[in-house]
């Protein structure tokens, strides 16, 4: 009876141990939702949890500034596994939740959301961690950085330009997380000849929407490899990344050519990103072409030229441009950049040389070519400066409706007739508009990105800024954009899209939605991952064999 006595009254102390315990995690993490099940407070993880006011607020907006949605909770991570729990612990429970990752919020539709749900501060991984960078340099036929997916690329810069090195591909914005571009595709003026970020990985790591954490390459779990890449964080959240490397260059002549003819812009666009297929001989004859392509709109009064783009260009003749812009109604720029390393006085010389030739080649306005010089670093951190400039002013933290397309190259002179010469002509807006062609030849169709049917298709970038708090004006003009694009047949896709119906999902992945359909079925059977997206708003546990 002592024994039993004995037995019950530990018992009894366990159970009291267990509610103060769980108590005092409640008093840390701030009242229970009753969106969440209330035995996630049993698992180890659930200290990590925030609750309160203040931390789900910091997470339900982003840089769009267009929406807000509030989640049940906030979740920091210290390991991928942490993660792995979470998520497995939603799968299995009978009141699952959704998962959102999100990196620096720069969505700008809500697409980071998880309402009512738990957001995953993903930087939380890298807090007082030295291991989240590894630059691997040893192999000079193989060098590569894993890169955890919280990291911003402009840390994993400085980590590989320490050994000399950076990756071939970017996006114009550095302060980004590997897992967040990865999960789109990674779109810069480097893309014509390397493709984009997802082009140029060899492995992940990435918990899936059952709370698996699986390594995936092209040569292991292929299949969940390929369909992560460009998946919109339906799949699987990346926690690590394994990008390749190459020399770094030192350099970079950098260059801004005006037009007032768009059939001659998109003619040398072209033709700089198809001259990486031409022969030595020819290249070294034509000066090399370019390692770099973009392009810009400038309409009416070339708003552009006061943007964040320019700010910092030398030798940029804002005012002469600005009458060009005026007189024309619309004018094109192209922008292009030669990396090389700062050797001898005698390189820089022969960088001069080759400019010059390439330059002959081209059909610019007479007198309106603009060129600068900088490091490697700086070109590649360009849009920071500017950044650091509006935020001064408070300009940078406002509404921002972007609209991002990719559209044939088959039908870019109808784009420039109803929207750049028509629908925008008389339109007053800030923000720049970015315009450049790409390879489709530089994407690996097995990933779950999407892009035109055509071998070159451009890039077009709406990147508005509501600083008169105009952000409806701007959105009715995206849509009157994508309207004239649906009623003329252009066959675009959105880049960074955003839908509200899966039939517009369907459409957007067109023949693709069935393969795309079945690996979410797959991987996330349950659709707990990315709800912010608005593809899979229900459970596909009865399409799915358990």
């Amino acid at each position: 009876m002592a024994l039993l006595r004995a037995s019950s009254i530990s018992s009894f102390l366990m159970v009291i141990f267990l509610i103060t315990s769980l108590m005092s995690i409640v008093s840390q993490i701030g009242p229970w939702p009753g969106a969440l099940p209330q035995d996630l407070l049993a698992i180890d993880i659930a200290a990590k949890l925030h609750m309160d006011s203040h931390a789900t607020s910091l997470v339900s907006t982003d840089f769009g500034g267009l929406t807000q949605a509030t989640p049940a909770a906030v979740f920091y991570p210290s390991s991928p596994h942490d993660i792995a729990v979470l998520v497995q612990f939603s799968y299995s429970s009978s009141r699952p939740f959704t998962v959102a990752p999100r990196g620096h919020g720069h969505s700008i539709r809500g697409q980071a959301f998880a309402p009512d749900g738990v957001v995953i501060d993903m930087a939380s991984l890298g807090h007082g961690r030295n291991d989240r960078i590894i630059v691997h340099s040893d192999d000079s036929q193989f060098r590569y950085v894993d890169a955890g997916g919280e990291q911003l690329w402009i840390d994993v810069l400085h980590a590989a330009l320490e050994h000399g090195l950076a990756p071939p591909s970017w996006t114009d914005y550095l302060h980004l997380t590997v897992g967040g571009t990865l999960s789109n595709a990674g779109v810069s003026g480097q893309a014509f000849r390397h493709g984009p970020q997802i082009s140029n990985v060899y492995e992940l790591d990435v918990v899936t929407g059952k709370g698996e954490m699986v390594t995936c390459s092209r040569d292991d779990n292929s299949e969940l490899f390929y369909a992560v890449l460009g998946g919109l964080g339906q799949l699987g959240i990346i926690t690590r990344a394994r990008i390749g490397l190459e020399p770094a260059p030192q350099r970079v002549r950098w260059v801004r050519l005006i037009y007032d003819d768009f059939g001659e812009f998109t003619r040398d666009q072209e033709r700089l990103i198809t001259m990486i297929s031409a022969s030595k001989e020819m290249k070294k004859k034509k000066g090399g072409g370019f390692d770099y392509v973009e392009g810009s709109v400038l309409v009416a009064d070339g708003s552009l030229i006061g943007s964040w783009r320019s700010s910092s260009f030398a030798g940029w003749d804002a005012e002469r441009i600005a009458r060009l812009g005026a007189e024309h109604g619309v004018i094109y720029c192209l922008e292009g950049a030669m990396y090389y390393d700062w050797v001898t006085a005698s390189r820089s010389w022969v960088v001069d040389q080759e400019l010059e030739l390439l330059l002959e080649e081209l059909s610019f306005v007479p007198g309106f070519a603009f060129t600068n010089d900088v490091s490697y670093e700086r070109f590649l951190d360009r849009v920071h400066e500017g950044e650091l400039k509006l935020r001064s002013k408070g300009l940078w933290d406002v509404p921002h409706p972007w609209l991002n397309i990719f559209v044939p190259k088959s039908r870019i002179q109808d784009f420039n007739t109803g929207i750049f010469k028509r629908i925008l002509k008389h339109n007053k807006s800030t923000g720049p508009i970015l315009f450049y062609p790409m390879n489709r030849d530089k994407w690996d169709k097995r990933m779950s990105s999407v892009i035109p049917d055509e071998e070159i298709f451009y890039s077009i970038g709406f990147l508005w800024s509501a600083i008169i708090n105009d952000w409806e004006y701007l959105e009715n003009l995206n849509l009157e954009i994508l309207r004239f694009c649906d009623q003329e047949g252009i066959k675009y896709k959105q880049y960074l899209p955003h839908y509200l119906s899966q039939e517009d999902w369907m459409k957007h992945f067109g023949s693709r939605w069935d393969k795309f359909f079945e690996m979410k079925r797959k991987y996330d059977p349950k659709a707990l991952l990315s709800p912010g997206q608005k593809i899979f708003t229900t459970s596909l546990v009865d399409h799915a064999t358990m």
